[in-house]
């Protein structure tokens, strides 16, 4: 009985449910393990998501029964008024029984508002803030790994009554690889016995960020082997400048601020050999999408539960610094002043991480 309910849900009568995510690139991405799992475990529910326009595409091949709605609510549907004609567009439309806030912040809490007053039910994340706080403290730090922020997520289904088992296996389950004519303008074929390698080297803060100097030597290294072909990831103009400054000296190829598409890319991914990215969207999109994925780790830390999904955590690359982690996401500034626990990474490390995974 328990698991009919488990794949049914009508124990809940629920028939349309709301989800919501904006924020970042990487949180959203954390969600689609759990939301695709939500949809695979309770097909007779319709589930819509709503987070920002530009991560509506990542969501490739999406369970028939997930609607992603983009919504701006930084321009189209900014403040409370914005968020209240947004949220009745989507009641009137979907008549939700439910709202699932996996975000936990001013916006959301409103859209948890609206909802009761038109009875429909709301679980919401649970952050942990209090334990977050406790671990990236200066003094009297608590090093204790928190639960993984998939798991919080999960947690917010169970509390609307929906536990859920794991029902994804990645982005491209039951297609084996993903169609490379998905991105052949990019590429051109993959000769056999040929390795690709991804690399991402930046995060949107500087506590995240492998010098940059450095991580030019981990591809210059790799570039220089006739049976590797470095692929670049980035996006915004100073990164993609960069990025095509080193692929133009080393010979490798830069996709940065080329606006391929999510389904090109994550396709692109999904062939990579290993990806090595810092702790940023890249690293999920990254996991997600099947590639092995070689993490690098600086002011944050894989026990703030931010880890890429199911990799190994011998491919996450950090110092046992005793300042780690000052911050949940890397924005603070360095107590020390010189993100020693970024810099004293050798770049031999990384380049030996890697060819554990191509030799």
């Amino acid at each position: 009985m328990a698991q009919n309910n488990l794949r049914s849900g009508n124990d809940r009568g629920l028939i349309n449910v709301l989800l919501a995510r904006f924020s970042a690139f990487g949180d959203v991405a954390m969600t689609i393990p759990v939301v695709y799992s939500a949809c695979r475990c309770y097909p007779d529910i319709n589930f819509v998501m709503v987070t920002r326009p530009a991560m509506t595409g990542m969501f490739v091949g999406a369970p028939s029964n997930l609607t992603v709605i983009g919504a701006d609510v930084k321009s189209d549907y900014k403040g409370v008024r914005g968020i209240a004609r947004l949220m009745r567009g989507l009641i009137d439309k979907y008549r939700f029984d439910a709202f699932i806030d996996l975000h936990d912040v001013l916006r959301t809490r409103v859209m948890g508002v609206i909802c009761r007053l038109h009875g429909i039910k709301v679980s919401r994340l649970n952050k942990g803030r209090a334990n977050k706080r406790a671990l990236t403290r200066t003094n009297n730090k608590v090093m204790l790994p928190l639960i993984s922020q998939r798991a919080r997520y999960r947690e917010a289904f169970f509390k609307m009554g929906l536990p859920l088992s794991e029902r994804f296996a990645g982005l491209f389950d039951g297609r084996g690889k993903a169609d490379p004519t998905l991105f052949a303008d990019i590429t051109g074929p993959k000769p056999a016995g040929e390795r690709w390698v991804g690399i991402a080297p930046f995060a949107a803060h500087a506590g995240k960020v492998y010098p940059p100097e450095l991580m030019r030597e981990v591809v210059g290294e790799l570039a220089s082997h006739a049976t590797i072909r470095v692929f670049l990831f980035g996006g915004g103009q100073e990164e993609s400048r960069i990025l095509d400054e080193w692929a133009a000296d080393l010979g490798v190829t830069s996709l940065a601020g080329k606006r391929y598409g999510f389904t090109a890319e994550l396709a692109l991914l999904n062939h990579m050999d290993v990806v090595v990215s810092m702790d940023s969207a890249n690293m999920h999109l990254a996991s997600i999408a099947g590639a092995p994925t070689v993490s690098v780790w600086g002011a944050t830390h894989p026990y703030c539960g931010f880890k890429p999904w199911r990799q190994s955590d011998s491919d996450m690359i950090q110092l046992p610094m005793t300042c780690r982690p000052c911050s949940v996401f890397g924005n603070k500034p360095c107590h020390r002043g010189d993100y020693l626990c970024l810099r004293a990474i050798k770049p031999e490390v990384i380049i030996k991480k890697i060819k554990e995974h191509i030799d």
